[in-house]
């Protein structure tokens, strides 16, 4: 079995764990996300090909319409990142300031 540095929870959120690598999420044909521990923004370097390719980057990529995860693309989605905040992604607002928000300041 394949250790994850996320996890899934409910039909849209994603849970970051590891502070050692960043997550890639990839929705479709929308804008990359980068998870990091600092945060989330948008992603515009190249997606790794191969997942040795992202495990030396230090990175991850989450397919959020792969069947392992969701099994669709999604117009909404939840991060709770290790900065202790949870970030709403709304994919319908792409390109604006509310594309990515802060839903909660502390999960915890």
């Amino acid at each position: 079995m394949i250790e994850k540095n996320f996890i899934t929870s409910g039909r849209n959120t994603v849970i970051h764990k590891s502070r050692k690598f960043d997550l890639i999420i990839i929705n479709g044909g929308h804008a990359n996300v980068i998870v990091s521990h600092r945060g989330l923004g948008v992603y515009k370097g190249p997606i790794p090909r191969k997942r040795s390719e992202a495990k030396k980057a230090y990175q991850e990529v989450v397919d959020i319409a792969s069947m392992e995860l969701f099994g669709e693309e999604k117009k909404l989605l939840f991060v709770q990142a290790l900065d202790n905040k949870e970030y709403k992604i709304d994919y319908t607002k792409e390109g604006t300031a509310n594309f990515i928000r802060v839903h909660q300041d502390s999960y915890i």
